[in-house]
């Protein structure tokens, strides 16, 4: 079902410095503090590549990529390869180890089964990504899915290559280190190509930069023919098991700027669940949301006050969810949140990413946000597992736009790939 390849990535070369000062978090994580804490970092980081502070921006990564080409701070690898990336975290004071591929792999409408998403995108983004592809003619970070190895097959592939000596070992600013080892023997390559091709992906993180590419590789079908082993036919992709026990899902909690929680409000919510005040810490926040890990639970945090939820009964939300719904998403505490509280309740119709709403993985950054002004009021959630998120996507559905938030991000920076139009994958 799915086609991977080997490719000739696109990396930093020496030249370009230490590596911890050119890797970045993805595009869509870093704000403007951060970005312009990665520009002091060096004239050569990655940022200045995937979002840049330029006006221009599209017209001055194509150039800057060439110029950096040229100097030799990039350089195209001689041979296709694939590789083995091991992140290793610590969350909760539990040591973690994280291991997938970086492949490329072709792209697939979702109506052909093969790639499945599991939330919502918007179209802003995915114009933005679409417009740096037809610029730059290059994959500047992963797709992030996840596939069932039950077998163990392609675990095997990764634990034997991952003997040999890595290319990249770098510790990004979260603490996380990243080392990547590189396979070019093309006996085993096409054995992992085997073991691949009847596994259904899923999309964990990337949904605008994978439908961008698609969209992107049909523009160029029609410019540029249907060759099957074109570059742009394929987007670099990590795929990790979901049978992998670090494979981690934070929460994604959100933050509404011009929402307000009256007597009124309050009254409402207590025909759908059970209101109870709590402390107005994140230290008590994250802990109802703990002791209800099982239960539809959810938090809400104002300047002043803190409330814990819990569903009273499950049938009270059928009616308010999305008909095209199944019972099991109808379920989810992000469609709750978005259908009954928001929709219902609060009475907000469509949410504009960062005018409206925003999206943040940790309850204490949450509380910050509210009590700086940033937002007027939080709704907290629990994560969902990535067996649930993989389960409901192959069932054609999706959860709302930013409904997990799987940890720790790929650091863009390691490689590229080259999708020019004559750039061809596979063995020569």
């Amino acid at each position: 079902m799915v086609d991977i390849k080997p490719f000739k990535a696109v990396r930093y070369t020496k030249k370009a410095g230490d590596p911890a000062d050119l890797i970045t978090q993805p595009y869509d994580k870093i704000d403007a503090e951060m970005q312009v804490a990665y520009y002091g970092k060096s004239p050569y980081n990655y940022c200045r590549l995937i979002l840049p502070m330029e006006k221009d921006k599209y017209t001055v990564v194509g150039q800057r990529i060439a110029k950096w080409l040229q100097e030799n701070v990039l350089a195209k690898e001689d041979e296709p390869a694939v590789f083995v990336s091991r992140q290793e975290f610590t969350l909760d004071g539990k040591k973690c180890v994280r291991t997938g591929l970086i492949t490329a792999m072709r792209l697939y409408a979702y109506g052909e089964n093969v790639v499945f998403p599991h939330e919502t995108t918007y179209s802003a983004p995915k114009a933005d990504r679409l417009n740096m592809l037809r610029t730059t003619q290059k994959n500047l970070e992963p797709v992030f899915l996840i596939y069932s190895d039950s077998e163990g097959k392609t675990t095997a592939f990764m634990q034997q290559a991952s003997k040999a000596a890595p290319i990249i070992e770098v510790t990004d600013e979260l603490q996380v280190k990243h080392t990547v080892w590189k396979v070019t023997d093309p006996d085993k390559i096409k054995q992992l190509q085997v073991d691949m091709a009847d596994k259904p992906v899923v999309i964990t993180d990337g949904h605008h930069r994978y439908e961008s590419a698609v969209a992107y590789r049909d523009e160029m079908r029609k410019k540029a023919g249907l060759a099957e082993d074109a570059a742009f036919n394929f987007h670099m992709s990590m795929l990790v098991p979901v049978e992998d026990e670090c494979l981690v899902v934070l929460p994604t909690h959100r933050l509404l700027k011009n929402a307000e929680i009256t007597d009124e409000v309050l009254e409402a919510l207590e025909r759908f669940f059970e209101v109870t005040e709590v402390e107005p810490s994140a230290l008590a926040l994250d802990g109802f949301l703990e002791n209800h890990r099982n239960e539809h639970a959810f938090c809400i945090y104002t300047k002043e006050k803190a409330y814990g939820l819990l569903l009273r009964h499950e049938e009270s939300v059928y009616e308010f969810v999305s008909a095209k719904a199944s019972k099991e998403t109808k379920l989810f505490d992000v469609v709750i949140l978005r259908d009954v509280i928001f929709k219902e309740i609060l009475k907000i119709g469509e949410l504009k990413l960062d005018e409206d709403i925003l999206f943040v993985r940790w309850t204490r950054v949450a509380a910050e946000k509210v009590d700086s002004g940033e937002a007027s009021v939080a709704f907290l959630v629990n994560p969902i597992s990535a067996k649930n998120v993989a389960e409901i996507a192959q069932m054609h559905e999706r959860l709302p736009e930013k409904s997990t938030d799987f940890y720790p991000k790929m650091v863009s920076g390691l490689m590229m790939m080259d999708i020019s139009p004559n750039e061809k994958l596979g063995f020569r």
